[in-house]
């Protein structure tokens, strides 16, 4: 099926395109279908992370509201039949999503402080313990204070890793460590893990209908499964209880990770940077980045971390960093700069561009000119809007897998390689050949 439609009177029995046809009654194409369907995509990418700004600075996000009732007006049935305008509000979408990851940066950074490089424990449990999954600082530090003294012990898991680098959020001394990978680990996860289980945003797996674990199970404002306990108006009484009622748990895998260098701590090193970079020990920053997803394809990404040569910085962001966060990638030779950048969740990604905006600037270079590669992993809806707002500020040679998106087809890629350098993944150690600067004698 080249398209499909069945959103007006005037579709087909059972949607315009079921029988092959690659124009709908209205008009609309196949193209235009799908660059409409990508439209809905990166908006409900946006919805997320508005939904944060939201909770912190509600004032701030008028225009990002305008433009998703913009777009969503834009893909009713004859609005528009014009490819080049579809490209135009594509754009759009990618700005307002710029917008609100700068916003929610600084949000979440007036409120929780700047975060700096923290090691956290990995896998390092003891006692009555709550897990916190999802994308949600706010909801953390409102746990944080309501278990303060109660004789339990707070863990991350997934994005949630990155809040043990908030100063506002790490000077509770019962924050105590990481648990688990990226999202989907969390079946086999609750197996080891005795204490309750909270889930705050997107990327819950339903459990089971033989799971053991649901009863430990709390979700928070729009999430929700089957069987588990609503967390309403900030009430954290249920879930204490539940928590102190679990038996202890104990996990010791003596393991560490390193997580918070948000682009503001990392920009305090900007003259070590350049002068890194100019002297020829800093050769290629590769930015390896996005969100995880079951499967063998994902280990692609730690193929190409754990080959990158000795004077290459990774920048990484979401959870995809779970695949290759685990490997102690030391520092460049000759300096104290970290191979290793965790900037933290996929909302801080912006983070990305900021550090090469500044060093663009810095070099008097643009930004497509300098010396860094884009290695992106894409999952679900956020991951599209992130693609789109690196589109809008006309970042180019971005490459993007494990696979190639399904709502995207042969015209529309092939737009995409024209004008933006898009690639698909291939084999690790080929794309590294073919991203990897020579260096100068």
């Amino acid at each position: 099926m080249s398209m499909f439609c069945y959103q007006c009177e005037m579709s087909t029995p059972n949607g315009c395109g079921s029988t092959g046809a690659t124009v709908g009654t209205c008009g609309k194409d196949e193209n235009l279908s799908r660059l409409q369907d990508t439209m809905i995509f990166g908006l409900k990418g946006l919805s997320a992370y508005r939904e944060h700004l939201n909770e912190l600075k509600p004032q701030e996000t008028k225009n990002v509201d305008d433009v998703m009732s913009e777009t969503l007006y834009f893909t009713l049935t004859n609005v528009n039949f014009n490819f080049d305008d579809h490209i135009a509000q594509l754009m759009k979408v990618g700005s307002a999503g710029v917008e609100v990851m700068d916003k929610l940066s600084n949000a979440h950074t007036g409120k929780f402080g700047v975060p700096t490089p923290v090691i956290v424990d990995q896998n390092k449990v003891e006692g009555k313990a709550i897990l916190v999954s999802g994308h949600n600082l706010e909801m953390m530090e409102k746990l944080l204070k309501a278990t303060d003294g109660k004789g339990i012990n707070v863990y991350t898991h997934s994005e949630m890793l990155p809040a043990h680098g908030y100063p506002e959020l790490r000077k509770y001394s019962h924050l105590k460590g990481n648990v688990g990978k990226a999202w989907f680990d969390q079946a086999e996860l609750m197996k080891r893990f005795k204490g309750t289980f909270v889930v705050n945003t997107n990327c819950i797996v339903p459990p089971k209908k033989d799971a053991d674990y649901v009863d430990r199970v709390f979700t928070y404002k729009i999430v929700g499964i089957e069987g588990g306990t609503q967390i309403v108006d900030d009430n954290f009484d249920e879930l204490i209880e539940k928590t102190l009622q679990c038996e202890d748990t104990n996990m010791d895998d003596n393991l560490s990770l390193v997580t918070g260098h948000h682009y503001k701590t990392i920009l305090t090193l900007a003259p070590q940077i350049l002068e890194a970079l100019q002297a020829g020990k800093i050769r290629q920053f590769f930015v390896i980045a996005g969100c995880d997803a079951p499967g063998r394809a994902g280990e692609y990404y730690r193929e190409m971390a754990e080959n990158l040569p000795k004077d290459c910085v990774i920048i990484t962001s979401s959870c995809g960093k779970f695949r290759f966060n685990d490997i102690d990638f030391g520092n460049i030779p000759g300096t104290e700069i970290p191979r290793y950048l965790d900037l933290g969740q996929c909302n801080d990604s912006n983070g990305a561009v900021e550090i090469a905006k500044a060093v663009s600037e810095a070099l008097d270079t643009p930004i497509n000119d300098l010396p860094i590669s884009i290695v992106l992993s894409w999952m679900e809806q956020k991951a599209v809007i992130i693609l789109l707002a690196l589109f809008s500020l006309g970042i180019k040679d971005i490459y993007l897998g494990p696979k190639p998106p399904q709502f995207v087809n042969e015209d529309i890629f092939n737009f995409l390689a024209e004008n933006f350098n898009l690639h698909l993944t291939g084999d690790a150690k080929e794309d590294l050949k073919n991203l990897l600067i020579e260096k100068v004698a």
